[in-house]
């Protein structure tokens, strides 16, 4: 490890990492992509002890506690998977573990970091508020803060994903990897440019915290004062510029963002065609390769990063990767307030072959005369193109459509 920066790694402390972890943590597996054409793999770390990638890191930093340290305690901020990381390997180890969470942390996250027996503390809307909060507890009560990224034994424990996916691809060609703070493309790209330089290595942030991305490409990054997105994971609001110079800069070929909207088609997609479950920022890395920001090579492998999505979370993004692939659609008429009109638009959408899922009625809207009523239906369709065929009979009919029918 280089003196003159501490966060720079080597080889032999990832293979080192590699070895200490394996009884304790999965090789997860490499699965065939069956809805992405070529020779396309995930590498499934959301089928990793505790959901997520972040137990490599975590259970490595532990390790080289003092007992003096041990004795004192841990402390860690985390959006959720890095809080569970640390709580698990806490837990293994006999340590007393304290998590920072934003107040706006999953439920299900929250939950599983209190079942491995850490003590929790919502404080802040955002990770970064979450984090001065840790520091301060930190440097009051002695305990010794494990950085969710910006160590070299946390970014050593993620590039053992790296050694991993060599020992089973010896000629990987690309690598597409969510970013959050850095440490883990930071120590996936490490290796693979050590041991497979002609690999590509591609990064993937949120387009609501996009800072690595911008440094990338030479522009100073706009930082926004709220970010609301479902790829927590990921939403690091202020990038480092440590962890840019050290690893962004020099191992990471290219960096993309990907939207919301783009993310919630990926999880959908995941589900539906490969049978896996995926958090936002889990899905982040598919996302980018489904909305076609990356043209992928022949040989490639998307990370799955994290798998702890929130049952709530989740109903709000399979209706909207759903409307995303036009199999959830919304279409607004206005009709005479009369008996049987519903009725009548009813049998049209059955007879089309359209599940309607809800009916909402409005009487008061100031586009509807004193006998109209506008009735909003979200039906089940198979594509948009069927969705335009349903709107097409309704016009035939003599139906009126709201705006454009369609939303």
């Amino acid at each position: 490890m280089s003196s003159q920066n501490p966060l720079q790694i080597d080889l032999k402390m990832v293979q080192d990492a590699r070895e200490y972890l394996k009884p304790h943590i999965e090789k997860t597996p490499l699965r065939k992509a069956r809805s992405l054409p070529g020779d396309v793999l995930y590498k499934c770390e959301n089928l990793q002890v505790t959901g997520s990638f972040k137990i490599r890191g975590a259970l490595n930093r532990l390790r080289f506690l003092s007992n003096e340290e041990k004795q004192k305690g841990v402390i860690a901020s985390s959006a959720g998977n890095h809080a569970q990381g640390v709580a698990y390997g806490a837990q293994l180890s006999g340590i007393r573990a304290t998590i920072v969470m934003p107040e706006t942390a999953p439920l299900i996250k929250v939950a599983a970091t209190q079942k491995y027996g850490a003590q929790v503390i919502l404080s802040g809307e955002y990770y970064d508020q979450a984090y001065e909060k840790a520091r301060e507890i930190s440097q009051k009560e002695g305990q010794v803060f494990i950085h969710p990224y910006q160590d070299s034994q946390v970014i050593a424990g993620q590039g053992t994903i790296a050694l991993e996916i060599l020992e089973d691809l010896k000629n990987l060609k690309q690598i597409i990897v969510p970013i959050g703070g850095g440490g883990l493309i930071g120590g996936i790209a490490f290796v693979m440019k050590q041991l497979n330089p002609q690999c590509e290595v591609i990064g993937v942030v949120t387009d609501q915290t996009q800072g690595m991305k911008d440094l990338k490409e030479n522009r100073q990054p706009v930082l926004k004062s709220q970010v609301s997105t479902i790829a927590d994971g990921i939403a690091v609001k202020r990038p480092s510029k440590e962890m840019f110079e050290t690893y962004i800069k020099p191992y990471v070929d290219k960096i993309v963002a990907v939207s919301d909207n783009e993310i919630a088609e990926a999880v959908v997609n995941l589900m539906e065609k490969d049978k896996l479950i995926a958090e936002g920022s889990g899905a982040a890395a598919l996302a980018a390769v489904l909305a076609k920001k990356i043209t992928l090579q022949e040989q490639a492998v998307v990370l799955l990063c994290g798998g702890n999505i929130d049952m709530n979370t989740m109903n709000v993004v399979i209706e909207t990767g759903l409307r995303r692939k036009g199999r959830l659609t919304r279409i607004s008429v206005i009709v005479n307030d009369l008996p049987g009109e519903l009725a009548r638009l009813t049998d049209i959408f059955a007879k089309n072959r359209a599940n309607i899922l809800d009916v909402m009625h409005d009487r008061v809207a100031s586009e509807l005369s004193v006998r109209e009523t506008r009735i909003d239906f979200l039906v089940e369709t198979s594509s948009f193109e069927h969705a335009k065929e349903i709107q097409k009979k309704l016009v035939q009919e003599g139906i009126r459509l709201f705006g454009e029918g369609l939303t």
